[in-house]
C-alpha cells in the first residue's frame, strides 16, 4: 500500500467526518445568526477578548487565537466598530493595538453565549455517547500536540 495515497474507505471515512462538522457547525451558526444578528467572526472575537484576555488583547495576539491573517482581522474590527462593540486603541510601549470588548458587544456576548451553548447541546453532545466522547477526546489530544499540525 502507498503510504501517500488515501484509499477509497479512507476517504470516505474523511468526507464523513468533514461533512458532519460542517453540518452542525453550520447549525450553530445559524442559531447564532438568526437569534442575535452575530457572525460566527463576530462571536469568535467577543468570546476570545473575554475568555483570554479579560476583555482586551493586543491585536496580533486576537488574530493568532482566531487563527486569522492581520488584514482580515482588521476589516472585521472595523466593521464591529462600526457597530459598537468593541474599539482599537493604540498601545503607549510599542506600535501595536489593543482590542477591547465595549458594554454592547459583552451584552451581545451575553445574550449570545446561551444560544450557542444550546445549539451545540442540541446538534452535537446530545447525539454523543461516553465512548463517542472519549474517542473525541482521545483524538483531539493526539492532533494539538502533533507539531505537525500547529
Amino acid at each position: 500500500m502507498d503510504i501517500n495515497k488515501v484509499s477509497e474507505d479512507e476517504m470516505q471515512i474523511w468526507n464523513m467526518w468533514k461533512g458532519s462538522f460542517k453540518r452542525i457547525f453550520g447549525r450553530v451558526v445559524k442559531e447564532l445568526s438568526e437569534q442575535t444578528g452575530l457572525s460566527e467572526g463576530d462571536f469568535g472575537i467577543l468570546d476570545r477578548l473575554v475568555q483570554f484576555g479579560n476583555g482586551k488583547l493586543r491585536q496580533q495576539e486576537l488574530a493568532d487565537l482566531m487563527n486569522w491573517d492581520k488584514s482580515r482581522l482588521s476589516h472585521h474590527l472595523t466593521r464591529m466598530e462600526k457597530r459598537g462593540y468593541v474599539i482599537r486603541s493604540p498601545l503607549d510601549a510599542d506600535r501595536g493595538v489593543q482590542v477591547i470588548i465595549t458594554s454592547a458587544g459583552q451584552a451581545a456576548l451575553d445574550e449570545a453565549l446561551p444560544i450557542v451553548s444550546m445549539a451545540i447541546r442540541k446538534y452535537f453532545l446530545d447525539q454523543l455517547t461516553d465512548q463517542d466522547i472519549e474517542s473525541i477526546t482521545n483524538l483531539a489530544e493526539r492532533t494539538k500536540s502533533d507539531p505537525s499540525l500547529r
